[in-house]
């Protein structure tokens, strides 16, 4: 009776990460489709310039109009030394101002931060998008010029596509944080996003698309 228990045990453990995983995935998917149309993409030097690159697939539209708790991604930092980027930190999303309440089901997002000091911000207990760092709508098409003083300024760069269209946005006082519990169906272990991004961690399988993705797309400038 205890080895059975045991083993239902450890395989309901290996099973948690699933939806994880899932989103790992989903993370990639969003990447590759918004960077594979190039006149409707991240510009080519704030990808190359950024620090930090946060993907939060899929959000909840309802979830926008009532202030819950409404999305959960992944977050990856350069790795010391260019040497590609390194294993995704869970983050969760919440709040925000009305900027989030555009058309569509569901809305992706992704966020760039563009310095050492925003990355800082970024990897700390909770973080307010404009509140903590200085943030703007990023603008698109990879070949766009990216030299406005609102980009220049900012720690952090937004955008969100919705029903296809990709557009930078207003992400003003939405909120970040780690997302512990997924660190932990991912690790195996308690782990901060400082740990994982800045430390010398092992990507999950899951995250080896993204990730690939991210070096394709960017090189250290």
């Amino acid at each position: 009776m205890r080895l059975a228990a045991t083993l239902l045990a450890l395989t309901g453990l290996l099973g948690a990460g699933e939806p994880e995983n899932k989103r790992l995935e989903a993370a990639a998917v969003v990447f590759e489709e918004i960077m594979g149309v190039s006149d409707k993409a991240i510009p080519q030097d704030l990808l190359d310039k950024s620090t930090c690159a946060v993907i939060v697939p899929g959000l909840k539209k309802g979830a926008f109009i009532i202030g819950a708790k409404f999305g959960r991604g992944f977050v990856s930092c350069r790795k010391k030394g260019g040497t590609g980027w390194s294993a995704p930190g869970a983050v969760r999303v919440e709040g925000g101002s009305v900027g989030f309440q555009i058309g569509g089901s569901e809305t992706d997002v992704i966020m760039l931060v563009m310095n050492e000091k925003g990355a800082e911000r970024l990897l700390s207990s909770k973080f307010t998008v404009g509140g903590d760092a200085s943030a703007a709508a990023g603008p698109v098409g990879r070949t766009a010029s990216a030299e406005t003083d609102a980009t220049m300024r900012a720690e952090i760069l937004t955008w969100s596509r919705a029903r296809g269209a990709f557009a930078g946005i207003s992400l003003q006082g939405a909120t970040l944080r780690p997302d512990r519990e997924v660190n932990v169906l991912i690790y195996g272990k308690e782990m901060t996003n400082k740990e994982i991004t800045m430390g010398d961690v092992a990507a999950p399988p899951a995250a080896q698309k993204l990730l690939s993705l991210l070096n394709k797309y960017s090189s250290r400038k």
